[in-house]
């Protein structure tokens, strides 16, 4: 099942080029469930093959995920917060509650949509408390961006490296989300250390 899924997002990519690599990640960002994992490396091994460019295969996958994004962030924002404000307090989310989510997202939401965007099925699902927050577009951009670029790299870079070779790239995959997870966890360490440090110093 696994070979043939790769097989056919091979020949889809490489039949569909740049556009196919944007739509699929897109779809990925929105909740559709077409794993990451499976769309960025064969776009790899065709850069590998001199069949497409690694950078632009790139770039139009981070572009893509951040439409994706977008496109929960929208329906969070528009349709959800409402619904959340109006309903919530039926499934125990009351008023004070939200806001000390809105709250918490406007102080934090740049690290959490940048970490959100590297692990799985958080990166599915970061954007919807972004939405439901308001939280500014710039900000919410440039790091679903970054993270996202960070991801669709080391993916391409797989795919580049081992071919297609599926076992092999979703043994790497797994291997790049565990260090992923490292990373992530270290980076929340250090930025918890600085915000109570600068705390510390406003007190």
């Amino acid at each position: 099942m696994l070979h043939e899924a790769m097989n056919w997002l091979v020949t889809t990519i490489g039949a569909m080029g740049y556009p196919g690599v944007f739509i699929l990640m897109a779809m990925e960002s929105s909740l559709i469930p077409v794993p990451s994992e499976l769309v960025m490396p064969p776009a790899g091994y065709l850069a590998q093959k001199g069949e497409m460019n690694m950078v632009v295969a790139i770039l139009c996958g981070t572009v893509g995920s951040l439409v994706g994004a977008y496109a929960n962030y929208f329906a969070s924002h528009y349709l959800g917060r409402p619904l959340v404000l109006k309903y919530g307090k039926y499934v125990l989310i009351s008023p004070e509650k939200f806001a000390r989510v809105e709250t918490f997202f406007h102080k934090h939401g740049e690290i959490s949509t940048f970490i959100g965007r590297l692990l799985p099925v958080v990166r599915h699902l970061i954007s919807i408390p972004a939405g439901l927050a308001g939280m500014n577009h710039l900000r919410f951009s440039l790091y679903t961006l970054a993270g996202a670029g960070i991801w669709c790299t080391i993916l391409t870079l797989i795919g580049y490296v081992i071919g297609k070779e599926q076992q092999l790239i979703m043994q790497y995959s797994h291997q790049a989300v565990l260090g992923v997870l490292v990373f992530s966890a270290l980076l929340i360490a250090v930025y918890v250390w600085l915000h109570r440090r600068k705390a510390a110093k406003a007190e």
